[in-house]
């Protein structure tokens, strides 16, 4: 299709890493990150997340959510950054960096600023800030400024559009992408481009990253 690489999302779809490992070479893909929750990050199962994903030559861990409690005060982001702190410092040995994925949530205010921002300011500069542009936007979040903000933690972006007709994929609403590809090829530190589709199954699922993709080929990415 045309796809570089692939995030893997919570499931490891019914396979074992070895499997995986061997799909990921017949098809020439690399594994560009993991979403994944805080129970396969602590304690004796970090050990096996980071066995696969050491494995599977996993660059990045995205912790996908984070409950409320970790989010509803000043205190409490202070607190979850410090754990992403601490985690980070563990994974370095293996290669790989800890990060986080936002959702609209993350863009409401807290005590004067947002949690997105808190955690950014009180987390060391190894922890990924993964923006999802259009949960940003849902939010009332400003990626652009987002992006300016936080230089170098943008290391993967999802590529969610904003805006369009029902059914639209990457491209096909209100987005500047061209603004977001010169931040994040300027500020940002991109590695990768994620388009995400959740929405869609089976047959309908392929076609729309086939057309996200073709819109992203006409931008010239």
């Amino acid at each position: 299709m045309g796809y570089d690489g692939i995030e893997f999302a919570h499931s490891y779809y019914g396979h074992d890493a070895e499997s995986l490992r061997k799909l990921l070479d017949q098809t020439g893909l690399k594994s560009c990150g993991m979403h994944t929750t805080l129970p396969h990050l602590q304690g004796k199962a970090l050990q096996e997340t980071i066995r696969i994903h050491k494995l599977l030559g996993t660059p990045y861990l995205i912790v996908a959510s984070l409950p409320r409690k970790r989010l509803h005060s000043r205190r409490a982001l202070v607190d979850t950054a410090k754990w992403f702190n601490d985690l980070s410092q563990q994974l370095k040995e293996h290669g790989m960096k800890i990060g986080y994925h936002c959702h609209a949530g993350d863009f409401v205010s807290v005590d004067g600023s947002t949690p997105w921002e808190l955690l950014g300011e009180h987390t060391n500069s190894d922890v990924i800030l993964q923006l999802d542009v259009g949960n940003c936007l849902s939010g009332g979040g400003d990626p652009y400024a987002l992006l300016k903000k936080f230089p170098g933690r943008t290391l993967s972006i999802h590529l969610k559009e904003h805006g369009g007709p029902a059914g639209s994929v990457f491209g096909e609403g209100k987005v500047n992408w061209s603004k977001v590809f010169q931040l994040c090829e300027t500020v940002g530190g991109t590695q990768w481009y994620i388009i995400e589709e959740e929405s869609r199954k089976g047959p309908a699922a392929l076609e729309a990253v086939r057309r996200a993709l073709n819109n992203l080929r006409k931008m010239g990415k």
